[in-house]
């Protein structure tokens, strides 16, 4: 079984993807086994011919890419599940494709991951360097406070494109996740606090160059509340892991 599986969710990257898959075979050539899965979320572009030709450019990479495509679109969340259920890694990365964030911070992720269940990138830590338009920085830390308030977790930024995971802790979130779309990351959060996950958060280096449409930002808002809702209303979550036999959070 592969050690590390990395996830590379992508909708309309045909022009990143096949970088994306090189600079993150060049990090982990050098660490023990893995593989690398793309995840293309019904795009109108080459995204999925791309990542295919380069899968089979050569040897070495043929055995270790499996690129998985549907239609329709169906949002990050879906595709990081989607990806998560096709893989074999004791450890997970989840990283975006548009490569806002190098993989080479990945080895350093995979090593803070050793006394963690979940490692994650914030854009809020004092060591890291974000590059971004304004509006988007607001946008950026109006949701960071959305999320605190709402959800009350504990991690400052569950948006940053790049989370490391022990295969355990997914196993006992992804299964009780109901979110398809951005504010996935921000339910993971919720979940794995409930679950008593141990969290720790790294800098990055993060170039934030796409926009989110009205529409996007009315969407993400919309699953917040339906997050706050299972978790502080209906206690759904809770009840869930319970019935699963995992071990919840006795404060919530």
């Amino acid at each position: 079984m592969p050690r590390v599986s990395i996830i590379l969710p992508a909708y309309n990257e045909g022009e990143n993807i096949g970088r994306t898959i090189l600079q993150v075979h060049e990090v982990m050539r050098s660490l023990s086994d893995y593989e690398i899965i793309v995840v293309d979320d019904g795009s109108d572009d080459s995204t999925y011919l791309e990542a295919i030709k380069v899968s089979r450019s050569s040897p070495e990479l043929e055995g270790r890419v499996k690129v998985i495509s549907y239609k329709p679109n169906q949002g990050k969340g879906f595709a990081l599940k989607k990806g998560f259920e096709c893989s074999e890694g004791e450890n997970i990365i989840f990283i975006d494709s548009d490569l806002d964030i190098s993989p080479n911070h990945i080895s350093h992720y995979l090593s803070a991951l050793q006394d963690s269940d979940i490692v994650a990138a914030s854009k809020f830590h004092p060591d890291s360097r974000v590059e971004s338009p304004i509006m988007r920085k607001i946008l950026s830390l109006s949701y960071h406070w959305l999320v605190r308030i709402l959800l009350t977790t504990d991690v400052s930024d569950t948006q940053a494109g790049l989370k490391a995971f022990k295969r355990s802790a997914l196993e006992k979130v992804m299964p009780v996740i109901a979110v398809k779309q951005y504010a996935f990351d921000a339910e993971v959060f919720a979940v794995a606090n409930l679950c008593k996950l141990k969290v720790r958060e790294l800098p990055v280096h993060i170039n934030l160059r796409a926009t989110f449409s009205g529409r996007s930002i009315i969407r993400m808002f919309i699953d917040l509340l339906g997050i706050a809702y299972r978790k502080h209303v209906k206690h759904s979550y809770q009840k869930e892991l319970r019935n699963r036999n995992v071990l919840v959070n006795k404060r919530f």
